[in-house]
């Protein structure tokens, strides 16, 4: 829009960039363009000011299709004012030079304009469609058939108009209607869904018995490799069994020799032993046969000491000394030739 300044003897004006202003003053044009800004006297100036951005109008109606049923049509029209200056000799855009307000409604103007010019293609095109068919397809037919008719459409042309786009929303019927023409989409999409349910279970069936038989099978499978670890295992213990048998035979034998060994050894040994203590009891016996009896008296006197006990207190009598005195004291007899001689014992 304008925005008025006002002064006491001048007013300034300032215009958007999408606001096409015209200045007259005495039936002559002094300003005109978009985005303006200019010093005016109110009392002569005539001022117009018709936006040139782009405009939507939304679109509202009933239709009756070709079966006699309703249909509200809900689009959207958008449009733009290619041609401002014819667009101000056709439609009242002058605006107040003190508050620079429209003087009329030039909007309400032009969206009324284009909702008739709209109504008529969609009405057209619906009334030859029936009601499942519109409801189908009837919102691409429809927009195209209404862009088409304004595109096409000299009215907007001789007023400054182009339209832009158009969009239609939805095509809607009664709830009750709607509802019963859903009845058979949401049959056929319920049995869908049913056989669905029913492949889906029968799959899973199928899928359940399959993976019950893999199952058997790996039991069966485990079954018979327990078998045969049984198998193999009973196989190991007679083998181990049978190694044991023989390692403790090995060492039953390897201890009997080791003790025979040992026997043999400790039977030499005590022979060799025995040897030599005899052959020194010899060897002693034959010493002792040639000392004199005396002495191995005295030999004799002195072991037996020796074996005896401690003894504290010793008391010789003259009846012990006496023998021993007078045997020591005499002599020998001289041993008869013919007589054999006695060994000393």
């Amino acid at each position: 829009m304008a925005d008025i300044t006002r002064h006491p003897l001048l007013h300034h004006l300032r215009a958007d960039t999408t606001t096409y202003v015209r200045h007259l003053r005495n039936g002559r044009v002094k300003h005109e363009g978009a985005g303006l800004a200019f010093w005016f006297r109110p009392r002569t100036a005539a001022l117009v000011a018709v936006p040139v951005d782009d405009r939507e109008q939304a679109l509202l109606f009933h239709a009756r299709t070709a079966d006699f049923q309703d249909l509200t049509v809900q689009a959207t029209v958008n449009y733009r004012v290619v041609d401002p200056g014819l667009a101000a000799t056709r439609i009242d855009f002058g605006i107040a030079p003190e508050t620079g307000a429209w003087n009329a409604t030039p909007l309400e103007t032009l969206g009324g304009l284009l909702t008739e010019l709209a109504q008529q293609p969609a009405l057209e095109q619906i009334a030859g469609m029936a009601m499942a068919d519109a409801l189908t397809n009837g919102v691409a037919r429809v927009r195209d058939r209404v862009a088409a008719a304004l595109a096409d459409d000299t009215r907007l042309a001789e007023r400054g108009l182009a339209v832009t786009d158009v969009r239609v929303v939805a095509l809607r019927t009664d709830a009750e209607v709607e509802r019963a023409l859903q009845t058979g989409t949401r049959e056929q999409v319920q049995q869908e869904a049913d056989r669905a349910t029913f492949e889906r279970r029968a799959l899973a069936v199928e899928r359940e018995r399959a993976i019950a038989e893999n199952e058997l099978q790996n039991k069966i499978e485990l079954a018979r490799r327990e078998e045969d670890l049984v198998t193999q295992q009973g196989q190991n213990d007679r083998r181990r069994a049978t190694e044991k048998a023989a390692a403790e035979q090995i060492a039953t034998e390897a201890a009997a020799a080791q003790r025979r060994l040992i026997a043999d050894a400790t039977a030499d040994t005590t022979r060799l032993v025995g040897q030599a203590e005899a052959d020194a009891e010899a060897a002693k016996l034959a010493a002792y046969r040639e000392l004199e009896q005396a002495t191995l008296l005295g030999l004799a006197l002195r072991e037996l000491a020796g074996n005896l006990p401690n003894i504290t207190n010793l008391t010789v009598t003259p009846d012990l000394l006496t023998p021993i005195l007078a045997r020591f004291a005499r002599p020998d007899p001289e041993p008869d030739p013919g007589e054999p001689q006695e060994q000393a014992a």
